[in-house]
């Protein structure tokens, strides 16, 4: 039980650490703002604590089968903290603002390619912005879409060869994944296949339809600048980190499957097995 607690909360002190990011590297950032930031991060570790101190399952999926929600979390921290300081080396230059700018605009050039997600991110932008603007949202897009890949491929990593999640012992269904109902809606593998092949379609189409939505949407709500920093660093971080996250379930998900046929199969071989000639 002290351990547990002891957990949620370090956990919930990171995620407060995570949403005031921004507040603390960013310059000239409002008192409202701040009590706006210091209200989001106080429910965000009430909802941590109550989700990690618990025995029983609540939301949050993969709760007991690491490195699932960490990865997730360093990749929102990472990818925050990082445009944050490219931002912040714009009023403030230091060596490391300066590598992280110039690392995040080589990534940016590098993916800005006619269809793909970071020249998506640009054409969302109005005609007559400033280049400036301009570049620090490409920055942004492609420090975004780097690290979230990066978290994909090193959580590929653990399912492959890491053997994950029975790396880390016995997998509970009814903990990690306490939104799926086991008792209803048909054979179970035939769910968690079909739940993987959904997440990994959107997660793939996700990066390319979220601009379009806003396109879509300036009549109702009007252009979309991203001039605001803490905004654009929280769109820009969204964007790419929502499609990653639901590329990981998928992942997830048609692992979990594939570990409960195998389970069936190896079931049905010892069974035969002791069947007499």
């Amino acid at each position: 039980m002290i351990r547990r607690m002891a957990g949620a909360l370090v956990r919930a002190m990171l995620v407060v650490l995570l949403v005031a990011t921004p507040s603390l590297l960013l310059p000239g950032i409002t008192s409202d703002a701040s009590q706006i930031v210091a209200l989001v991060a106080i429910f965000a570790a009430a909802l941590t604590i109550f989700e990690y101190a618990s025995v029983y399952p609540g939301l949050v999926e993969f709760r007991d089968a690491p490195p699932f929600n960490r990865l997730r979390f360093a990749a929102l921290f990472l990818t925050v903290f990082l445009i944050a300081m490219v931002i912040r080396g714009e009023t403030d230059e230091s060596m490391v603002t300066r590598a992280i700018t110039t690392f995040g605009t080589n990534i940016g050039l590098a993916i800005d390619f006619p269809y793909s997600p970071v020249r998506q991110i640009v054409l969302l932008l109005p005609e007559d912005i400033m280049y400036e603007h301009l570049a620090r949202v490409r920055t942004a897009a492609g420090i975004s879409y780097f690290v979230s890949m990066l978290a994909l491929a090193i959580f590929y990593f653990f399912v492959r060869v890491r053997n994950w999640p029975l790396h880390n012992g016995p997998f509970n269904v009814w903990i990690n994944l306490p939104t799926f109902d086991p008792t209803t809606g048909g054979d179970v593998v035939q769910r968690l296949e079909r739940d993987a092949r959904f997440n990994i379609i959107v997660g793939f189409t996700l990066p390319f339809f979220i601009p379009a939505v806003l396109k879509v949407s300036e009549s109702i709500f009007g252009q979309v600048t991203l001039e605001n920093p803490q905004s654009m660093i929280w769109i820009v971080a969204a964007w790419a980190f929502l499609p990653a996250s639901l590329l990981m379930r998928g992942l997830a998900m048609g692992r979990i499957a594939e570990l409960i046929e195998r389970k069936r199969r190896s079931s049905a071989a010892a069974q035969k097995a002791l069947q007499p000639a």
